[in-house]
C-alpha cells in the first residue's frame, strides 16, 4: 500500500498516511495540483506557512516504462500567483515511487532561519541540520551528500537563488552522473522550498517495496508497444539522441520564430553557430573528451535527449544544453558564442535558476541599457550577481518582469509574469494561445502545439491561422494526463503519429492502476485536472483578462514575416469553453 509522506517544518515532524480512495488513479501534476487546489488556500503568500510543496512521482515512476522517470513538483507559484506544476527528470522520481511513496508534501514553516535536510529511505524520514551546506552550490552540495550518504542516491535541493527565496529560484534534481542539471525550473517553486527551509532532499530506495502493476503480463505487452514506437519515430529515435532538443535552433530560425534580442526578431544571423548539429559535433567529434550525445536525463529514458558538453579541452562543462537554455541565453540575449552559453547555464544550474527565465531577464536587462545585445563575458558577470545576493543580483534573480519594472522597459515578454519561452507567438500563432491561456503563465510545456505547426507532427497546422482554441485545448488536456503519468512529455511526438504508440500509453497506465480508460478518457482526465487548476486560479484572483499576451505582441510586427499576434480574445477565452 503506497504512502503519503508529510513533513511539517514548525513541529519538525515526519509522518506517514494511507493514500484515500480518491487519489489513487492520480499521479504526478494530476496529484500535486489536486493537493494544492483541496489543501492549499488561493490567496495565500506562496513564501507564507499556509502553501505547500508537493512532490509527486508519475503513476508509472518506478516500472520498466521506458522514460517514465519524471518528477512533478507543485505548490503555489511566487512567480505567478498561480497553482503551478514544474517538472523535471533525473534520479528522483522513480526512487520515491520504489519507496512505495505516493506524494511528498512539505508543509508548515520553520520557527527559525535554520536550513534542513530531509533523508528519506526504506527505514522512514527524518530532518537532518543543513548548516554545512547552507551557501552552497549545487554542483558543490551534490558531490557532498554523495560523500555522505552514498554514491546513486537521489538529491533534490536548491541552490543560493531558493535559499534567499529568488522567484526564479529553481529545484534541482540529480542525474545519473550526480550533476545538477534536471531542474523543475519553472515558477520560482525552488524560493518556496527555501521558505520551508529545505535545503536538500536525499533519497535511498535501496530496500524499497518496489512498484508492481496490477497486470504484469499486459504491463510488458503495452510498454513494448511504446517502446517499439519511440525507438522508430524520426524525431524520437534519429533526431533527439543525436543532436537534442537544441536541433530546433535551426528549424525555428528558418521558421522565423526564434525569439531574437528581447523578442525583436524571428531570425538570429548566429544560430548556427549554437544549434544542436554544432553541440553534436563538438561533443563527439572535436573535443570529445567528457562530452557525449544520447544521454539519458533518468534512468530508463529511451529517447536520450540529453548531452554533456565538454570544454574546448574535453573537460566537463555542462549538462545538459537544452533547446530552451541555448536560445535564451543565447539568440534572445543576441550570444552566439557556445561556451559563452554553456557557462551561463551552468551559473543557472549551480545558483538554482530557471534557465528560460534567467536568460529572458538578462535580455529584458539589455533593453533596459544595464549591458549591449552580444555581450557574453556581461552577462556572465550579471548572472554572477545572483549568487552573490547583491542588489542587482537580487533584481536579476527575481526573473523578468521583476527587472522590466526595475529597469523601465515595456517589451516584456511574459504571460501571468512568467517568461514566454523558445518560440515567438506572431509566428507560431498556436503555441501563442497556449502561452496565453495556461494555467500556469507562459509556458510551451503546457500545449506543445510546436509539433504540428512547425514539425508537422500529428498531421500539418497552418503555424499562422488564428483559429487555434481547439487545438491547444486537446494539446493541453493531453499534456495534463502525461503529466501525471511519469512519461516523459517528448513521447507525444510518436504517439501523435503512430495509434499503436498511443494505446502502449494509456493501456500500460490502465495495467499498472487496474483500470480500463479509453483513448477518450485520456482526453477527459487531462480536463479534469486543468479544470482543477483553473478554479484555484480563480479563486486566487485571476479572470480571463489574464489570458493574454503583452501589448506589444499586437502592435510590433516580428520579421521576418512582419506579423502581429492577431487572436482575437473571443477565440483565447474559446480554450476552456469545454463541459466535463
Amino acid at each position: 500500500m503506497s504512502k503519503i509522506l508529510r513533513v511539517n517544518m514548525a513541529s519538525r515532524n515526519c509522518l506517514f498516511e494511507d493514500v484515500p480512495e480518491s487519489l489513487r488513479v492520480l499521479g504526478g501534476r494530476a496529484l500535486t495540483s489536486g493537493m494544492v487546489a483541496d489543501e492549499v488556500p488561493p490567496t495565500c503568500h506562496p513564501l507564507g506557512a499556509n502553501n505547500k510543496l508537493v512532490f509527486a512521482p508519475g503513476l508509472l515512476s518506478g516500472t520498466e516504462a521506458p522514460s517514465s522517470g519524471r518528477l512533478s513538483v507543485g505548490g503555489k507559484s511566487p512567480l505567478t500567483g498561480t497553482i503551478k506544476e514544474a517538472n523535471a527528470g533525473g534520479l528522483a522520481s522513480q526512487k520515491i515511487a520504489r519507496l512505495g511513496l505516493k506524494a511528498i508534501v512539505v508543509e508548515g514553516q520553520p520557527k527559525d532561519d535554520r536550513f534542513w535536510l530531509l533523508r528519506v529511505n526504506k527505514d522512514g524520514a527524518s530532518l537532518l541540520p543543513a548548516d554545512d551546506l547552507v551557501g552552497k552550490g549545487m554542483y558543490q552540495v551534490d558531490r557532498l551528500l554523495w560523500k555522505q550518504f552514498g554514491r546513486g542516491v537521489a538529491v533534490v535541493g536548491i541552490g543560493p537563488a531558493g535559499e534567499m527565496r529568488l522567484t526564479n529560484a529553481g529545484i534541482s534534481v540529480n542525474d545519473r552522473e550526480n550533476g545538477p542539471g534536471r531542474y523543475a525550473g519553472r515558477g520560482g517553486l525552488g524560493a518556496v522550498m527555501g521558505a520551508k527551509g529545505i535545503k536538500a532532499i536525499v533519497i535511498d530506495d535501496l530496500g524499497g517495496p518496489g512498484v508492481q502493476p496490477a497486470d504484469k503480463r499486459a504491463f510488458r505487452e503495452e510498454i513494448k508497444k511504446l517502446s517499439n514506437s519511440l525507438l522508430s519515430h524520426p524525431v524520437t529515435g534519429q533526431a533527439l539522441p543525436n543532436y537534442g532538443t537544441a536541433v530546433l535552433i535551426n528549424i525555428m530560425n528558418e521558421a522565423g520564430g526564434l525569439p531574437t534580442r528581447n523578442f525583436s526578431s524571428g531570425r538570429f544571423e548566429g544560430a548556427a553557430k549554437v544549434s544542436g548539429e554544432v553541440i553534436n559535433e563538438l561533443a563527439t567529434k572535436v573535443r570529445k573528451g567528457r562530452g557525449k550525445v544520447a544521454h539519458p536525463c533518468h534512468p530508463g529514458c529511451v529517447i536520450k535527449c540529453s548531452n554533456v558538453f565538454p570544454k574546448p579541452n574535453g573537460a566537463y562543462h555542462v549538462a545538459c544544453l537544452e533547446y530552451e537554455s541555448v536560445w535564451a541565453l543565447g539568440p534572445n540575449c543576441g550570444i552566439d558564442n557556445i561556451d559563452q552559453i554553456a557557462e551561463l547555464n551552468r551559473i543557472c544550474n549551480d545558483v538554482g535558476l530557471d534557465t528560460i527565465d534567467a536568460g529572458a531577464t538578462i535580455a529584458v536587462a539589455m533593453e533596459g541599457g544595464l549591458l549591449s545585445f552580444g555581450d557574453g563575458p556581461g552577462a556572465i558577470k550579471l548572472l554572477k550577481e545572483v549568487g552573490k545576493g547583491t542588489p542587482l543580483g537580487r533584481i536579476i534573480g527575481n526573473g523578468t518582469a521583476f527587472t522590466a519594472q526595475a529597469f523601465g522597459v515595456t517589451r516584456v515578454p511574459v504571460v501571468k509574469g512568467q517568461a514566454m519561452p523558445a518560440y515567438d507567438p506572431r509566428a507560431v500563432k498556436g503555441i501563442g494561445v497556449t502561452y496565453a491561456t495556461s494555467t500556469m503563465g507562459a509556458d510551451h510545456t503546457s500545449g506543445y502545439t510546436i509539433a504540428p505547426e512547425i514539425l508537422g507532427v500529428g498531421g500539418k497546422a497552418d503555424p499562422f491561422a488564428v483559429s487555434k482554441a481547439e487545438l491547444s485545448r486537446n494539446f493541453q488536456a493531453t499534456t495534463a494526463y502525461i503529466d501525471s503519468t511519469g512519461y516523459c512529455l517528448f513521447i507525444a511526438f510518436a504517439i501523435l503519429d503512430d495509434p499503436k504508440g498511443f494505446e502502449g500509453m494509456y493501456r500500460s497506465v490502465n495495467a499498472m492502476c487496474g483500470i480500463d480508460m479509453t483513448a477518450d478518457d485520456v482526453v477527459a482526465y487531462g480536463k479534469r485536472v486543468i479544470k482543477t487548476e483553473r478554479s484555484f486560479n480563480e479563486a486566487a484572483g485571476f479572470t480571463k483578462a489574464h489570458d493574454r499576451l503583452p501589448e506589444f505582441m499586437r502592435l510590433e510586427p516580428l520579421p521576418p514575416h512582419n506579423t502581429v499576434f492577431d487572436v482575437t480574445d473571443e477565440e483565447l477565452d474559446q480554450v476552456y469553453a469545454f463541459e466535463l
